[in-house]
């Protein structure tokens, strides 16, 4: 599958987004160990309880055994399209075997992208290595 799809099942999920509280509808498609997921934000009217696009995605992936995080493309409307926030990058980063090798892709549906690396979201982000040896 290549970006272009990604990008169009990103704007697919963002569709079924529910936002009432926020209007803020985000989709997301990743792609995890060869095989691509999508999500999007679920809100709660108990805002914490709320879900973004990303994590909805990557909990589906890992529900399917899928653990190697390759690829992410984000869409919302915003312009310019918004990055993942802090929260996702940090689940984002737990399946990435390599944070510089996995390309993060934020587009809206008029066209305009952004794209940084994992590694740049989120530098010296912490992971299991910090841990102490179970």
């Amino acid at each position: 599958m290549s970006k272009d799809d990604l990008v169009g099942k990103a704007i697919e999920a963002q569709r079924g987004a529910y936002a009432p509280y926020s209007k803020f509808r985000v989709g997301a498609a990743i792609r995890v160990s060869g095989q691509v997921f999508t999500g999007a934000n679920i809100e709660n009217a108990s805002y914490g309880l709320s879900m973004c696009a990303e994590r909805t995605a990557i909990y589906a992936a890992v529900n399917h055994g899928a653990l190697e995080l390759q690829e992410v493309v984000v869409s919302t409307d915003a312009s310019p399209p918004s990055s993942p926030c802090g929260a996702c990058r940090q689940v984002l980063l737990e399946f990435a075997a390599d944070p510089a090798n996995v390309t993060v892709t934020s587009v809206n549906p008029a066209g305009e992208h952004r794209s940084w690396t994992l590694a740049q979201l989120i530098p010296d982000g912490f992971n299991g290595r910090e841990l102490p040896p179970t």
